[in-house]
């Protein structure tokens, strides 16, 4: 299965076209969304061409194609103008004899995973792109798309063959981590 993972859009209608170019090169069988689809939260700076509207018509023709759980600043209104469900606080993804455990990071985190040993756990959220490997589970940050954090790049990830290669928008790998050897145990 070929992944791609992204969070914080925040309603970036110029980042939101920026991925989904990425979407169109990457070629994945899904898209997972991490949260914080259309609203920019107060928190935020307002991003580039912060066009909500202009992102809905965006993901809604791809909408079959997206897998997505719930942001902090996601809201039943905005489950009112996609067409994919978007209010769940996680969702957990079997792919490649690995448990993926997708949340947006505000509630399930690094400092609050997920009970299920050996899981990978996927946030958004901190808009910091991250990989750690704990006792019970491996915690991965894709980063932010339209509003990154710490000097890192606008970011997806993407997931193919328990590898996990950290892209900026351009499509060009800046960190690439295996997540389980052939042969080795998991977790």
């Amino acid at each position: 299965m070929k992944m791609m993972i992204a969070s914080d859009i925040h309603g970036s209608a110029y980042y939101c076209k920026r991925l989904l170019e990425a979407y169109e090169n990457e070629k994945p069988d899904k898209l997972l969304l991490l949260g914080d689809i259309l609203y920019h939260g107060p928190r935020n700076d307002l991003p580039r061409d912060y066009a909500p509207k202009s992102v809905i018509s965006m993901l809604n023709p791809i909408a079959d194609s997206i897998l997505c759980v719930r942001g902090n600043c996601d809201a039943q209104v905005d489950q009112m103008v996609l067409d994919f469900d978007i209010l769940a606080d996680y969702a957990y993804i079997f792919a490649d004899g690995i448990t993926f455990f997708a949340s947006h990071g505000h509630i399930y985190n690094e400092n609050n995973p997920p009970k299920a040993r050996g899981t990978v756990l996927l946030n958004g959220h901190t808009h910091v792109p991250q990989f750690k490997v704990y006792d019970n589970c491996i915690y991965v940050n894709c980063g932010s798309v339209s509003i990154p954090k710490d000097n890192t790049p606008h970011t997806y990830l993407i997931y193919s063959g328990q590898t996990l290669y950290f892209k900026e928008l351009s499509g060009s790998i800046y960190r690439t981590e295996a997540l389980f050897l052939k042969g080795s145990e998991n977790l």
